[in-house]
């Protein structure tokens, strides 16, 4: 084995050594100046760059090149999930020792203290940078970017809608600075354009490739009341909300649900192929076409209501086979109502086919036709002279309208209401809803309609009226009505006169008044047109009339006596006794 030879240091200082002095030549201080001058310089308040050297669940050690280690607690690098040992991170140096001797370290603060130029060149180089979503917050989400809170709109996340915006909480994501506010030192940044800028080429390609009857495969993407938004990769078509299906549709959501995926067509875009439509219904058979070859008009069928209307009601006979049923054939009856009143949407009914056709794919139904038509019998069920209880319906001026059945109108005349009161209008004799009875005085069966009375239901009181109200005779009435060209006079037996102005003068020479009760003179009573002329001032001028009358035949009673008496031979003296018989005669005659 060979010896090692080793020589001794030439100028090595043994009288040191002795005393225990082992630093040769230099001293300690000397040592310390060298081994500190091997470290880095820091500064209290100092951002420099560290590497990491270890890492656990809760700190991470980081060497600055100084003395001692620092460590950072993990919850600082959330933004950063991938860090690990080897990389290099940025530090704020809080202190370089504290009372333990530590050396305490910031990654957060350092982060901050340059947050405001690394965002800005973010936004100015259009750089892709990290951030940590730390929480949600009104229309969005709130952003740890370089220690700075960014703000992330709830449209900005992805292209498609979010609707569960807490799965994104905890999460560090790349983004975009799109929009920096330096007076309110606020930060808007985007993920959605980073997607938008990945799936602008695709769409590209995808758009260049676009060919209308295209089927493509793609997925729900939003659902609207007019249609549903499908994502064909990249790009975006809508099916509105009538390419659905072939039936009726409430609602898209009836067809199909979010994240669906279902081939389409294309049924149109425009020349920039930015708006694209598609259809669904359109992959399948039109219903029309496979509709039963054996139905025909006068067929019955039974579908459910999926449409009303004012006019009518859509009966749905086949999944996508449609026939109105207008509001004219749910009834009989000739007053037209709402369709409403017969029935509403999801009813089942049965109808009868009316017309078919095939080529249009239209057909229209009927219900009344489940039913007799009430015309077809009618001299058979309502002959002329019947009597029966009606329903008053409306009114004219000229009369009443009323439904006997269902389909079966007839019209009472005004004239036809009462035989002895004068109506203006029929609502002052009945009203709409009312039952009143009727007789059947004739039958127009062309135009669905009879002809009514109801005063034939009792005997005409003017058969009677004749006798009584004879021409001259003098009843007691009351003036019930003044009117420019008269008053109308209630009569006794629930008869009415009418009397003219000059016929209202009262003896004293006044006008009479309604209400008040006098004495009239029938002067003319005229059976055919139910009208009875009355006269009060007739009563006491027919007196003075008569009085007069006397008075002339009295004067013209002597004269005849003397015309009449025998011729004498000689002219005699009338004597004084003569003188007296003629006078009081006279005197007799003027007090009669």
């Amino acid at each position: 084995m060979a010896e090692l030879t080793k020589s001794p240091i030439e100028d090595f200082d043994w009288d040191a050594y002795e005393n225990g002095e082992t630093a040769g030549e230099k001293s300690r201080e000397e040592l310390t100046r060298t081994y500190d001058e091997s470290l880095n310089t820091v500064k209290d308040q100092e951002v420099i760059e560290g590497t990491i050297i270890a890492l656990n669940k809760r700190e991470a050690v980081v060497n600055i090149g100084y003395k001692s280690d620092g460590i950072i607690p993990m919850s600082e690098f959330r933004y950063n999930p991938d860090i690990k040992v080897g990389d290099t991170v940025e530090v704020f140096i809080e202190n370089q020792e504290d009372k333990k001797g530590q050396l305490i370290l910031s990654h957060k603060k350092a982060r901050a203290s340059r947050s405001w130029e690394r965002i800005n060149a973010a936004l100015e180089n259009d750089e892709i940078i990290k951030g940590f979503i730390k929480c949600r917050t009104k229309g969005g989400m709130i952003v740890d970017v370089f220690g700075i809170e960014a703000f992330l709109p709830g449209s900005q996340i992805d292209v498609k809608p979010i609707r569960d915006y807490d799965m994104y909480v905890g999460k560090t994501m790349e983004f975009k600075v799109v929009k920096i506010n330096e007076e309110f030192k606020n930060v808007v940044i985007s993920h959605k354009a980073l997607i938008e800028a990945e799936l602008e080429q695709q769409k590209r390609e995808i758009i260049s490739k676009l060919e209308k009857g295209q089927v493509l495969e793609g997925t729900v993407k939003n659902i609207t009341s007019y249609g549903v938004f499908i994502d064909l990769g990249g790009v975006d078509g809508l099916i509105h909300i009538t390419d659905l299906s072939w039936g009726r549709v409430s609602k898209p959501s009836e067809v199909v649900e979010l994240d669906q995926k279902l081939n389409v067509v294309i049924l149109d875009f425009d020349d920039e192929k930015k708006r694209i439509a598609l259809g669904l219904k359109q992959l399948q058979p039109h219903p029309w076409d496979a509709l039963d070859p054996n139905l025909n008009v006068g067929d019955h069928v039974k579908g459910r209501v999926v449409v009303m209307a004012d006019y009518g009601a859509f009966l749905e006979v086949a999944p996508g086979v449609e026939g109105l049923i207008h509001v004219s054939e749910m009834s009989w009856s000739q007053h037209l109502r709402s369709a409403q009143d017969f029935m509403k949407v999801g009813d089942e009914v049965e109808a009868v086919i009316l017309t078919l056709d095939r080529e249009d794919r239209k057909m229209s139904l009927g219900i009344k036709q489940l039913k007799n038509d009430p015309w077809e019998n009618i001299e058979e069920k309502y002959p002329v002279g019947s009597r029966h209880t009606a329903r008053v319906r409306n009114f004219t001026n000229f009369g009443v309208f009323v439904e006997i059945e269902e389909g079966v109108d007839g019209l009472i005349h005004i004239s036809d209401l009462s035989w002895t009161k004068k109506i203006k209008h029929p609502s002052e004799f009945t009203q709409v809803g009312n039952d009143i009875e009727v007789e059947v005085l004739a039958i127009d069966k062309d135009n669905r309609r009879l002809s009514l009375g109801h005063k034939q239901l009792e005997e005409n009181p003017w058969d009677v009226f004749e006798t009584i109200f004879t021409v001259g005779s003098v009843h007691e009435g009351t003036i019930v009505e003044l009117l420019e060209k008269g008053a109308v006079v209630a009569l006794p037996y629930g008869v009415e006169g009418f009397a003219t102005p000059k016929h209202l003068v009262k003896e004293d020479g006044t006008q009479a008044k309604v209400d008040e009760k006098l004495n009239f003179k029938v002067i003319e009573f005229n059976k055919d047109a139910k009208r009875i002329i009355l006269s009060h001032s007739r009563i006491f001028e027919d007196e003075v009339r008569s009085e007069k009358a006397a008075e002339r035949k009295a004067k013209r009673a002597p004269r005849k006596q003397e015309e009449a008496a025998p011729a004498t031979p000689a002219i005699e003296k009338a004597t004084l006794g003569d003188l007296e018989a003629l006078a009081a005669l006279k005197e007799k005659l003027t007090g009669k």
